[in-house]
């Protein structure tokens, strides 16, 4: 592993991050054991509600969320979560959840999801419990694959279970650990065989083209290098180079709602597939030490993320459109094999799964931004943050993606490897010795280093002759002006009820326009919340021109794939903002000329 994840009690998010993190914590996520009952009445705490991924994904972004704000009510929520799940391990090793012990659910996915939250927690809290809880578990799955080998969400997950495997080995040096890890990978879905078939769209749900599951196995070659001591040979690199081609999206993702879905800007991306992509490419970063992962992981937090987020965090999608012109319940869903309701703002729209598992996305990002090489701070992202460094205290002032100039400093002598990002012009770090994608800098006691990166506004060639514009690794969007509707109701026995009911937002602005000129303004501006749709901390000024542009043949409120060329009104200057910072937008557009009238 080239570089190492630091303490949560050793990073301290300031600024707009921590703005973020705590904005999720009185959010939905951090409010969801109190008012959710698949989580609040969950089998795992001794309840009768859903006893299998629900709480595990909850607490898999909860106990991070919990110890980065220092919360000491969630922390305290969290161990008693955690002494519950703990006590439900009986004498095998393995956990049942209340009244489950007969009935147990041969697809483990539950089990390798749960020993990944126990990991997180230790991290968190050092509880000495932990480690011998993961033990008698692993012990148990390697006897329970004697008989019965992972299938289903299991097999197509086996190896986030290397991850509790890798980190119980760096504690017991036991070979069979080793040997279980390549049981699982024998056992289970082999994605260097399955990859080249993601370049057709697959008219049916399939567990092969699952989004999620394709999201989570970009980490797959190198978790399993790791704890062997082998080098990735590239097969994540493969796998995006196909999903980017005939599924990829403007902000850097793929669609897939809940399968892939082709590279239409008015497909969707499920919200559990961002969330699973950033923890892939945070390991990817970690154990390759390739520089190219954290541009990966930038795309998705600053843009992918929080489109999909409402900015009070207390709703969210299931699925997300790059093009989105209104969220309404579709009669007719464009979405393959997903509800109408899916790109609907709300407490579970479409299905549950992102209810409980988006909360990692913040929390493990936060983490993320800064690990350690031997004697050197590694800077992923220069996100806002103060970092007990080897008892080293290092002060990172950004606004960061939202402004150039980022300032750091510390109190002794440190070495930092500063990644590049792949759009930043190197003669930005002239100064400093580059070395493999990382700027080498030895900062003084007590010194402060100002650095100005040069982002400018371009405009990116997408499919079909569409252009987006991107600034730095933000992307942005035309917003759209929309009426929002509340929508409170109780379905089978769960309430949705302010600030957690369900929204619509239908437009009442114009939204079929065209990219004009390639003359941008960019303007910076005052901002409470870094993706407000309202205030947002930037805008892009821009001019278009309105354009004939229809639906998606048989669907309502579906812009088409093909753009419009055909002008039909005066060109106007117009303001883009952080794609994150809208509801509805247009995103991708073609570029027209006067002529074109």
């Amino acid at each position: 592993m080239k570089f190492q994840f630091l303490s949560v009690n050793n990073l301290s998010p300031k600024g707009w991050l921590k703005n973020q993190l705590e904005l999720q914590a009185t959010g939905l996520h951090g409010n969801l054991d109190k008012i959710w009952p698949d989580v609040k009445q969950s089998k795992w705490i001794g309840g009768d509600k859903e006893g299998w991924e629900r709480m595990p994904y909850f607490l898999d972004g909860f106990i991070p969320l919990a110890y980065l704000v220092n919360d000491q009510d969630m922390i305290s929520r969290a161990k008693k979560y955690i002494d519950c799940i703990l006590n439900s391990q009986l004498e095998d090793g393995c956990f049942y959840p209340a009244g489950d012990k007969n009935n147990f659910n041969r697809d483990i996915w539950s089990l390798f999801l749960l020993l990944k939250v126990l990991v997180v927690y230790h991290d968190c809290s050092n509880d000495n419990r932990i480690e011998g809880a993961v033990y008698n578990a692993l012990k148990f799955l390697d006897k329970y694959i004697d008989a019965f080998t992972p299938y289903n969400w299991a097999g197509a997950r086996w190896f986030e279970c290397v991850i509790p495997i890798n980190w119980l080995y760096q504690r017991k040096k036991e070979n069979w650990l080793i040997i279980l890890a390549k049981r699982l990978k024998c056992f289970g879905f082999d994605y260097q065989l399955l990859y080249p078939e993601w370049k057709r769209i697959k008219p049916i749900w399939a567990l092969d083209s699952h989004v999620v599951n394709i999201a989570m196995a970009l980490k797959s070659e190198a978790v399993y290098c790791n704890p062997m001591g082998t080098k990735p040979k590239g097969l994540a690199e493969k796998m995006l180079k196909v999903l980017f081609r005939y599924h990829g999206t403007a902000y850097g993702h793929f669609t897939g709602d809940e399968c892939l879905s082709g590279n239409s800007p008015s497909q969707g991306s499920e919200l559990c597939g961002i969330v699973e992509a950033m923890y892939s490419y945070e390991w990817l970063f970690a154990i390759t030490g390739e520089s190219k992962w954290g541009d990966y992981l930038e795309n998705l937090a600053f843009n992918g993320l929080p489109a999909t987020i409402s900015e009070d965090m207390w709703a969210h999608q299931y699925d997300q459109q790059v093009n989105q012109i209104a969220c309404i319940d579709f009669l007719n869903p464009i979405f393959r094999t997903n509800r109408g309701d899916a790109n609907l703002f709300g407490l579970e729209p479409n299905f549950g799964c992102c209810t409980s598992n988006f909360g990692q996305g913040w929390p493990k990002f936060a983490l993320s931004s800064y690990m350690q090489e031997d004697d050197s701070l590694v800077i992923l992202s220069p996100v806002p943050m103060q970092i007990n460094f080897n008892g080293n205290i290092v002060t990172v002032n950004s606004e960061y993606p939202f402004r150039k100039v980022f300032e750091i400093s510390a109190q002794k002598d440190v070495k930092i490897k500063l990644r590049i990002p792949s759009w930043l012009n190197l003669e930005n770090l002239s100064e400093y010795k580059i070395e493999k994608g990382f700027a080498l800098i030895n900062l003084k006691a007590s010194e402060k280093v100002t650095f100005k990166y040069d982002m400018k506004p371009l405009l990116v060639d997408r499919f079909s002759g569409r252009k987006c514009l991107k600034y730095g690794p933000l992307l942005f969007a035309l917003p759209i002006e929309s009426k929002c509707e509340k929508l409170e109701y109780v379905k089978d026995g769960v309430e949705r009820k302010f600030p957690y009911c369900d929204y619509t937002f239908t437009p009442i602005s114009a939204w079929n326009y065209a990219f004009c000129g390639d003359s941008f303004s960019v303007e910076e501006l005052p901002y409470k919340n870094a993706f407000s749709r309202a205030n947002p901390p930037i805008k892009i000024k821009a001019d278009f021109f309105p354009v004939k542009w229809g639906y998606e043949k048989g669907h309502q409120l579906v812009a088409s794939k093909n753009a419009g060329n055909k002008i039909v009104g005066e060109r106007q200057s117009l303001f883009m903002q952080p794609y994150g910072a809208t509801y509805l937008r247009i995103t991708e557009m073609n570029k027209v000329n006067p002529s074109s009238k």
